[in-house]
């Protein structure tokens, strides 16, 4: 399997696939590149290089004990990058991915970027505090720590059968295989990696990454997003972002790239062609 090893000696799965301008993926907690399976496959279809790895503690990656964090989920990102040479590469992250997309850039910087991609992503900031009155009380992540230590194949299952696809919603059709598959995929991952990123995608602020962005950045986001409200993300991170368009999407759920992707692909290449 192709894998680079960072800097502190953790071993990174990737895949490359195709020539042309590069899109690089950035999954979401607790899946793996695999999650962008449609996407990959459309855009390779489209003339582009699709690129996407799988975070460290996650996937194929090594199952290190440390390291869950922004800051090293970034430089990760940041290492894939270097290791291919890409440039002029457009940068999708979905959910925790957004996040990692968002602290990447304006970290590293954006010398090897053209565009980035927002996808139901978590910023500016995830947890309720004074500063965000908006946001989820942090009871809820830990409560998603709690269920991961002591019971993730359970825990998983109902959450991918439920509001991470608005499945518990009436009249939604569940489809089984997606539903296994979003199962099997947080499951190749590790327990510790799964725990420790709770903290990294609900408690990190991201304003100050959003405010240093220029390149044009995309914002998406279904507004019956159970996981990830809107309202408090979405909507404030293209408020945040010096150079953003939002595109909201009345009755789409947080899994809306597997859910809906015949429109989000659509909307992805017209952002992509502009």
């Amino acid at each position: 399997m192709p894998t680079i090893t960072t800097s502190d000696g953790v071993e990174i799965f990737y895949k490359d696939w195709g020539s042309g301008q590069p899109i690089v993926f950035s999954h979401g907690w607790p899946l793996s590149s695999d999650d962008w399976d449609t996407q990959m496959m459309f855009f390779l279809g489209e003339g582009y290089r699709v690129v996407a790895h799988d975070r460290r503690g996650h996937g194929r990656s090594a199952q290190v004990a440390d390291g869950h964090d922004m800051d090293h989920y970034a430089a990760d990102l940041a290492a894939v990058v270097e290791h291919l040479d890409l440039s002029d590469a457009i940068h999708v992250g979905h959910s925790t991915g957004g996040g990692e997309v968002a602290h990447y850039l304006a970290q590293h910087g954006q010398d090897r970027a053209a565009k980035a991609v927002l996808i139901s992503s978590v910023p500016p900031l995830m947890v309720q505090t004074d500063a965000n009155p908006g946001g989820l009380p942090k009871e809820v992540f830990d409560g998603i720590q709690a269920q991961v230590a002591s019971g993730r194949a359970d825990f998983f299952r109902t959450f991918a059968e439920g509001p991470f696809y608005g499945y518990n919603r009436d009249g939604a059709e569940p489809s089984e295989g997606i539903i296994a598959n979003w199962w099997r995929q947080g499951m190749m991952g590790g327990a510790k990696a799964h725990y420790d990123g709770v903290v990294a995608f609900s408690q990190t602020d991201f304003t100050d990454d959003l405010q240093k962005i220029t390149i044009p950045t995309l914002v998406l986001h279904g507004e019956d997003d159970q996981v990830v409200p809107y309202q408090n993300t979405g909507l404030r991170s293209a408020e945040l972002l010096p150079n953003s368009t939002l595109k909201t999407y009345p009755g789409f759920p947080h899994g809306m790239p597997t859910t809906e992707a015949a429109t989000i692909n659509a909307d992805l290449l017209e952002f992509f062609r502009s």
